[in-house]
């Protein structure tokens, strides 16, 4: 004969699965929101050095403009003077159309000792309100 063991009851299991698949959802569902956050970072970091790429794209581009142009019109890149020179101004125009809210000031030495040095720097605000800016110092004569 068998012994006759006594068995606890046996608890309903009914409604673990349904617990199961809400808490699989909500960890789905974290990780989701994780995800548009990284893509919110990274096109946000996209955007800021597509901006610092530009904004070195042409500085650099100045200065071959620079260089082109006769050594006696290096006084007509002066902030001051730029707008009046065709060649600055359809820059600073292309400046305007590639990094709205720039400020350009470009500073050309015409002293005897340190002719032809050239510092041009360009700030820009970004849509969130942070100021950057791109600084480039060359040095451009005749010889």
């Amino acid at each position: 004969m068998r012994p006759n063991f006594h068995r606890p009851p046996v608890r309903s299991a009914k409604g673990f699965m349904l617990i199961e698949v809400l808490v699989s959802v909500l960890l789905f569902s974290v990780g989701v929101l994780a995800l548009v956050g990284l893509q919110a970072n990274m096109t946000k970091a996209q955007s800021s050095a597509k901006a610092r790429t530009d904004a070195a794209y042409l500085a650099r581009e100045l200065v071959g403009t620079m260089w082109s142009d006769h050594i006696d019109n290096l006084s007509f890149y002066q902030t001051t003077a730029c707008a009046s020179y065709a060649r600055c101004s359809a820059w600073q125009a292309k400046v305007a159309q590639e990094l709205p809210s720039a400020n350009v000031t470009i500073n050309v030495a015409t002293g005897a000792a340190n002719f032809g040095d050239v510092t041009i720097r360009i700030e820009w605000t970004e849509a969130d309100g942070a100021t950057h800016n791109y600084t480039t110092i060359t040095t451009i004569n005749a010889s």
